[in-house]
C-alpha cells in the first residue's frame, strides 16, 4: 500500500505528468470519441471501411481544438487539483474549437464541394461527438483527481472534522485536500443549518451540532476540530459543545483572536488557524466600529497618550498611529516598556513623527512643558495604577498618581486648548468596594465637573474661552492585559498548579484589548463633552470555569484549583452602573451613556486638595475616610477600611 501511494504521488506530479502529456491525452480522447460517434450512427462495417478518412478528419479537427485549448489553458492545470472551474474550461474550449472548425469549414466547402468531412457536414454526428469528447475529458480529470485523493493520504495524517459547512468550511476543506503531503484527513462536517444535516458535502457526511459530536469524533478516532472563520462567533456560543470537546481532549483550531477577520472572499488556508487559547473561546459578540470616521477626526492631529506603555495605552497607540496623525506624544513612567514602544514605532510606523517621553503625570512642571511644546489636539488618558490589592495597601499613591495625575493632565488640556480629553475608567468605579475603584470614580467626578465649568465659561466669555470636551469611558477586564488572570493562570498551570481562584462564585466581564480600544476611540470621537460612556461587555464569565477550561486545554494532569478567599476590596461581581444611574443609547449598539450625579467644580477642587494634602501624611485610614466622604457609595469589603463605613 505504501508503494502504491508513493507511486501515485510521483505519477501525478507536474514532472511525471507534464503539459504535453495532458494535451496528448485530450487528443486521444478526441480521436476515440470520433470513432465512437461514427460507430453509433454507421455501424462497425462503415468504421472499418472508412477508418483512414475518419482518422484524417479527426486530425484536421485537432487544429481548431488546439487553438481553443490554448485560449482556455485546459492543459496548463494539474490533474490532481481539477475543480469545477477546470471542467467548465474544458467544456468552453470544446465549444470554441467546434465553432472555429465550423466557421472554417463553410467557406472551404464552398470552394471545394467535392471534399467531404466525416463530422462537419453532419451536424447531429458532430453534436454527439462533441458531447462524448467533452464528457470523456471531464471524466478523465475527475478520475485522476479521485485516484490521487485515494492514494495520497499519509498514514500519519490526523483525522479531523470541520465546523461550518458553507463557504468558509468548503474553502477550508479544499485547502486541506490540496496539500501535499496530506497532514489532515477530513472525516465530516458539523453544521448548525438544519437543511444540511444528514446530507453529504464533498463526499463527506454533514452532522448536526446538537448530536453528541464529541463522542462521535472519539468513536471515529478524530482528534481535531477546525472551525470555519465564518462560524467562529457562533461556535463560541455553543458552550456545551465546546466543553464536551475539551473534556474529550479534542484539539480545537480556529483563527486567533488577534488575527484580521477573514473577508469570506480571499483564499483561506488551514494554516491560518491555530490551536485555541482560552480567550479565543470566551463567548462575545462581534464589535463593529466605523474606524474610517474615527480616522477622519484624528488624521493630521497632534495626539497625546498617557500610560502609552500599558496594555490599553499601547493598543491605543497602535490603532491611532494607523490614522497617520500629525504627531504622537507618548508618555509613561516605565522606562523599559517605553523603550519597547519606541522600537515598535520605529519599526511599524517609521514615517510618523513620534515623541516617547519617560515621565510621571504627577510632575506638573514637566507636564506643562510637554503641553506648551506640543499643544496636543487630543488626549487619551490611560495612565493609572490599576491593581486592586496594591492600591488597597497604598492609598496615598492611588491618590497622588490616579487622582492628582488626572487633574494635572486635565487642567493642562484646558489651559493649552486641547479639543478633547478621553479618560479611561473602569467598572470598578461603580459602587466601589476598593481604593482603586474609588480613585477612578473621583477622577470621573473631576473630569465631569471640569467639563461643566469649561462649558459655562465658554458661554459667558465667547469664542476665545477654553473649549476642551471631557469624555470618560468605562469597561471591565481586558483579556491578556498585564497582570490579568489569564497570564497568571497560564504560569501556574505550567508549574503544575495549583491554579488559585479567590472564590468559586466570582465572575468577571471580559473584552479583547483591541475591541476595548476601538470602543474607546469610537466613544471618544462621538462624545460632545461631559458623558460617561459604558460598554456592553457581553456575558460575564465565572472565573472558576475559566480556570478549569484552561487546565483542560493545556492537557495538564492533576492540576487542581485552589480557592484562596476574596482579596481586600474585591467583590464577587463588577457593575457597570450604580443603583441611582441609568443609561441612554447611542448610535453604537455597544456603547451607552451613563446618567450620573453631577458635582460642582469648586467643590470637586476642594475635595481633591483636601485628599492630596492627606496623602502626604501617609495615614491610610485618614486618606480613605476622605475618599468615602467624596464618594458615599464607596463601601469597603474584606478590608481594614470597613471600620470607616
Amino acid at each position: 500500500m505504501n508503494f502504491i501511494s508513493r507511486l501515485a504521488s510521483w505519477y501525478f506530479t507536474r514532472s511525471a505528468l507534464p503539459y504535453w502529456c495532458i494535451l496528448l491525452i485530450d487528443y486521444l480522447i478526441i480521436i476515440f470519441c470520433g470513432y465512437l460517434a461514427f460507430y453509433l450512427f454507421c455501424g462497425g462495417a462503415e468504421v472499418t471501411s472508412h477508418f483512414w478518412p475518419i482518422f484524417w478528419s479527426l486530425i484536421a479537427l485537432l487544429v481548431p481544438y488546439t487553438i481553443a485549448f490554448r485560449v482556455f489553458h485546459t492543459y496548463s492545470g494539474i490533474f490532481r487539483y481539477s475543480s469545477f472551474v477546470d471542467l467548465g474550461r474544458v467544456a468552453l474550449a470544446m465549444l470554441l474549437g467546434t465553432a472555429i472548425a465550423v466557421i472554417c469549414y463553410i467557406p472551404f466547402h464552398h470552394f471545394f464541394p467535392e471534399w467531404k468531412h466525416e463530422f462537419l457536414q453532419y451536424p447531429y454526428r458532430l453534436a454527439v461527438f462533441l458531447l462524448f469528447a467533452t464528457s470523456f475529458m471531464c471524466a478523465a480529470r475527475v478520475v485522476v483527481k479521485t485516484v490521487y485523493d485515494l492514494f495520497r493520504v499519509d498514514n500519519y495524517s490526523k483525522r479531523i472534522f470541520i465546523y461550518g459547512a458553507h463557504d468558509g468550511g468548503i474553502s477550508l476543506a479544499k485547502s486541506i485536500r490540496n496539500e501535499t503531503p496530506n497532514r489532515y484527513t477530513i472525516k465530516g462536517f458539523i453544521s448548525s443549518d438544519a437543511s444540511l444535516q444528514g446530507k453529504w458535502l464533498l463526499g463527506l457526511p454533514v452532522y448536526g451540532e446538537k448530536e453528541n459530536i464529541a463522542e462521535l469524533m472519539r468513536k471515529q478516532n478524530v482528534s481535531t476540530l477546525m472551525v470555519s472563520p465564518l462560524q467562529t462567533a457562533h461556535f463560541r456560543e455553543q458552550e456545551e459543545l465546546v466543553n464536551s470537546l475539551i473534556s474529550e481532549g479534542i484539539k480545537i483550531m480556529m483563527l486567533p483572536s488577534s488575527a484580521k477577520e477573514w473577508d469570506g472572499k480571499s483564499e483561506l488556508r488551514y494554516n491560518q488557524l491555530h490551536e485555541v487559547d482560552i480567550e479565543d473561546l470566551l463567548p462575545r459578540d462581534k464589535i463593529v466600529v466605523d474606524m474610517q470616521a474615527i480616522g477622519r477626526q484624528l488624521n493630521e492631529s497632534r495626539i497625546l497618550i498617557t500610560g502609552a506603555a500599558g496594555s490599553i495605552g499601547n493598543e491605543i497607540v497602535n490603532q491611532v498611529a494607523r490614522f497617520e496623525p500629525k504627531e504622537l506624544i507618548l508618555i509613561d513612567q516605565a522606562e523599559t516598556p517605553m523603550h519597547d514602544v519606541r522600537r515598535m514605532m520605529a519599526n511599524d510606523f517609521p514615517n510618523l513623527s513620534c515623541q516617547t517621553i519617560v515621565a510621571s503625570i504627577t510632575n506638573q512642571t514637566f507636564m506643562e512643558n510637554v503641553f506648551h511644546r506640543f499643544r496636543p489636539d487630543y488626549v487619551f488618558h490611560a495612565a493609572a495604577y490599576k491593581h486592586v490589592p496594591m492600591m488597597e495597601d497604598n492609598p496615598a499613591i492611588a491618590v497622588q498618581n490616579n487622582i492628582y495625575g488626572t487633574r494635572v493632565i486635565a487642567d493642562l488640556a484646558v489651559k493649552y486648548g486641547t479639543k478633547k480629553f478621553v479618560m479611561i475608567s473602569t467598572d470598578k468605579a461603580v459602587n466601589p468596594t476598593n481604593v482603586m475603584g474609588c480613585s477612578k470614580r473621583i477622577c470621573e467626578i473631576y473630569c465631569q465637573a471640569l467639563n461643566k465649568y469649561v462649558e459655562e465659561k465658554k458661554k459667558a466669555g465667547g469664542e476665545d474661552s477654553p473649549c476642551t470636551q471631557f469624555v470618560t469611558t468605562r469597561f471591565g477586564n481586558v483579556l491578556g492585559s498585564n497582570g490579568s488572570v489569564i497570564p497568571i493562570f497560564k504560569e501556574q498551570i505550567a508549574k503544575g498548579g495549583p491554579v488559585t481562584v479567590t472564590h468559586p462564585d466570582i465572575i468577571r466581564y471580559f473584552m479583547l484589548i483591541p475591541e476595548a480600544c476601538k470602543l474607546v476611540l469610537e466613544a471618544g470621537t462621538m462624545g460632545k463633552g461631559g458623558e460617561i460612556f459604558v460598554f456592553d461587555m457581553g456575558k460575564p464569565v465565572r472565573i472558576a470555569d475559566l480556570a478549569q477550561r484552561m487546565i483542560t486545554l493545556s492537557g495538564a494532569k492533576n492540576c487542581q484549583i485552589q480557592y484562596t478567599g476574596l482579596r481586600d476590596g474585591e467583590k464577587l461581581y463588577e457593575e457597570v452602573l450604580n443603583d441611582a444611574e441609568h443609561t441612554l443609547p447611542t448610535v453604537h449598539p455597544k456603547i451607552m451613556v451613563a446618567k450620573v450625579r453631577e458635582y460642582d467644580y469648586e467643590k470637586a477642587c476642594q475635595d481633591e486638595e483636601r485628599l492630596l494634602e492627606a496623602s502626604y501624611t501617609g495615614d491610610d485610614m485618614a486618606i480613605v475616610k476622605i475618599m468615602k466622604e467624596i464618594v458615599p457609595e464607596f463601601k469597603s469589603r474584606h478590608s481594614k477600611y470597613e471600620a470607616l463605613d
